[in-house]
């Protein structure tokens, strides 16, 4: 599925309450230009009972400082690239367009990033997204796309 589409799904399947659509369509600029950085149009996310599958790593050098991690696999075959992977038969791997990932990170409050897993069949080349990140890029839409609408409700200086 084409990212086009992706996003228009999204917009789509917001709840019609009047506000949900048109603001997924204000942040999708966002979700557009870092869907654009990655090699692919879906990833495959660990899922175990419905929920999404969190990885806790910790920093090597202060073992103390630890992030919580969702792989993004690029292809179902490199789940088997996480030595912990498919020993739990209740973990399923689910494929998942690459802007609703995006979108579920912003709603995952325990999750400090998405890590995109780019190249098949490695490790070493890898895209991490982080939540926070992803939201100050979220905010920085939001103030642009209402600031032309502020602007056309001053009145001219020369009204009169």
């Amino acid at each position: 599925m084409d990212l086009e589409t992706q996003i228009q799904l999204l917009i789509d399947n917001a709840p019609r309450d009047g506000i949900s659509p048109h603001l997924i369509a204000a942040i999708v600029p966002a979700f557009r230009a870092i869907a654009q950085q990655l090699r692919h149009s879906q990833y495959y996310i660990l899922q175990k009972e419905g929920s999404w599958v969190l990885t806790t790593l910790s920093h090597r050098a202060d073992p103390s400082l630890e992030k919580q991690v969702i792989y993004a696999f690029s292809t179902i075959q490199d789940v088997s690239l996480i030595s912990s992977a498919g020993r739990d038969p209740q973990v399923v791997a689910t494929p998942i367009a690459v802007t609703h990932i995006l979108f579920q990170l912003i709603a995952l409050a325990p999750v400090d990033s998405i890590v995109f897993l780019e190249t098949p069949g490695t490790l070493d080349h890898t895209f991490e997204v982080q939540r926070s990140q992803l939201e100050k890029t979220i905010q920085k839409q939001l103030k642009q796309r209402l600031k032309p609408q502020q602007k056309s409700r001053q009145i001219p200086p020369d009204i009169a």
